[in-house]
């Protein structure tokens, strides 16, 4: 199974590719981040979102999206945009038939670390212990994203107990 994990934002969208066979078994694909200039007309930069994430999706055609559930803060003018941006996210996923699940900052953690309350510090190191990785990817947000990957993975494989035979070799 090609998953794709997104940490979204409308300044930097992290997104990273992974091919998942079950268990531990993750194959990075592709990883990165979309980001669009601050001095952008905001509809702009919802554009070049749009653009990219449908570059991206076609180009690497994964079957399935993870990506992080919003949670409001304090902050709700940056909670809308980053809503907008999230949506013009999954747009294009929406658009090519790819399942999309969402997942709580909580459950990432969980599903990387075992614990809950681990800190951004920890998911990383363990993402990059997980995918064999030499070094934490940069941005932060690229990471959080190859974290939300792996969760997907996981949470995909306990709940079918298997994968089905189209994803096995």
């Amino acid at each position: 199974m090609r998953i794709i994990g997104i940490d979204p934002g409308y300044a930097i969208i992290g997104f990273g590719i992974l091919e998942y066979r079950g268990g531990i078994d993750f194959a990075i694909v592709k990883f990165g981040a979309i980001t669009t200039p601050a001095g952008l007309p905001f509809s702009e930069r919802l554009r070049m979102i749009y653009d990219d994430m449908s570059q991206i999706l076609d180009a690497y055609k994964p079957d399935e999206m993870g990506i992080e559930k919003l949670y409001f803060n304090t902050n709700t003018t940056t909670a809308i945009d980053v809503a907008q941006a999230r949506g013009v996210t999954l747009l294009p996923a929406i658009q090519r038939g790819i399942k999309i699940c969402e997942y709580t900052p909580l459950q990432v953690k969980m599903s990387i670390t075992g614990f809950g309350g681990a800190d951004k510090k920890q998911v990383q190191k363990m993402t990059k212990e997980i995918l064999h990785l030499s070094k934490v990817p940069k941005p932060d947000d690229t990471a959080d994203a190859l974290a939300l990957a792996i969760c997907h993975g996981h949470t995909a494989y306990s709940l079918s107990g298997i994968l089905s035979d189209k994803y096995k070799d």
